[in-house]
C-alpha cells in the first residue's frame, strides 16, 4: 500500500513539474516579442518613443490629430519651423523593414531619414543618415533637381519610376534595410534597390552634396527621423519589423 502511494505521489509531482515547465515556457513566449513582429513606432495618440533631434521633448509645432503626426508650419523660421525641428526615435535600428504613410501640403517638402548617429557633433539628422524624399513634385522647386523628387534616395539615386500621388493624398512608403541591401517601395511598387557600404556607394556619396560630410552614410545602425523642412506634412501608421 505504501509503495503504491509513493508511486502515485511521484507521478503527481512529475505531472505537476511538467505542467509547470510548459506553463512557464508559454508565458515566456507570450512575453518575449519575436523578430518577425511589427512594432508600432507611433501609437497614434502620443509622442512616446520620440524626441527632438539633439535632445528634449518634441517641439510644439509637431501635433497629433486623427491618428496622425503633423507639422504645423504656420510659424516658419527660415527653412524650419520656429518650434519644431526634426523628430527622431529614441531607439536605434539595424536591419529593419519600415512602413509608414505620408501626405504633403501643396509645394511642401519633408523626408524620412534613417541610420542616424545622434551626437552633438552633427546639427541635423541628414548629416549622417540617408533619406527617402517626401515632396510635392508638382509644386516644390526641389523637384527640378534629379534625385530630389518624392521617393528618391535623396541626392543619391533616382527612383526607377514615379509612383507618388498628388499633394494632399496619402502615400504608402516602405524602407527595407537588410545587411547592406536597401530597397524603397512607394505605393506598392519597388522603386529603388541598391547596396550600401560598397565602393559604388562611396562613389555615389562623393558625387553628391554630402561629399564633404565624412560620416554621411557610414553608420550601419541608427535612429529614424521625420524631417521638419518648414512645410505642412502628415505621417501615420508608422511601424517597423526587425530583420
Amino acid at each position: 500500500m505504501k509503495s503504491q502511494l509513493a508511486f502515485a505521489v511521484l507521478i503527481g509531482l512529475s505531472f505537476s513539474c511538467s505542467s509547470g515547465e510548459k506553463a512557464t515556457k508559454v508565458q515566456e513566449t507570450m512575453k518575449t516579442p519575436t523578430q518577425s513582429e511589427w512594432i508600432k513606432l507611433f501609437d497614434g495618440q502620443s509622442f512616446s518613443g520620440w524626441h527632438k533631434y539633439g535632445g528634449g521633448e518634441v517641439g510644439n509645432a509637431w501635433k497629433i490629430k486623427d491618428g496622425a503626426i503633423y507639422l504645423d508650419a504656420a510659424n516658419k523660421d527660415g527653412w524650419q519651423t520656429g518650434d519644431g525641428g526634426d523628430i527622431i526615435t529614441d531607439e536605434e535600428f539595424e536591419n529593419f523593414h519600415l512602413k509608414y504613410e505620408w501626405k504633403i501640403a501643396q509645394n511642401g517638402n519633408s523626408g524620412v531619414i534613417f541610420f542616424i548617429n545622434e551626437t552633438a557633433e552633427y546639427e541635423y539628422p541628414w548629416q549622417t543618415g540617408p533619406e527617402m524624399q517626401v515632396l510635392d513634385n508638382e509644386g516644390h522647386p526641389d523637384a527640378k533637381i534629379i534625385s530630389h523628387r518624392a521617393g528618391d534616395l535623396y541626392d543619391l539615386i533616382v527612383s526607377s519610376e514615379e509612383r507618388v500621388r498628388p499633394y494632399g493624398e496619402w502615400n504608402q512608403a516602405e524602407i527595407i534595410a537588410d545587411s547592406g541591401k536597401l530597397e524603397f517601395i512607394l505605393n506598392g511598387t519597388t522603386t529603388l534597390s541598391t547596396t550600401m557600404w560598397t565602393p559604388e556607394w562611396e562613389a555615389l556619396i562623393r558625387n553628391s552634396k554630402f561629399k564633404n560630410m565624412p560620416s554621411f552614410g557610414k553608420f550601419k545602425k541608427g535612429k529614424i527621423a521625420l524631417q521638419d523642412h518648414g512645410d505642412l506634412v502628415h505621417y501615420r501608421n508608422i511601424e517597423l519589423k526587425n530583420l
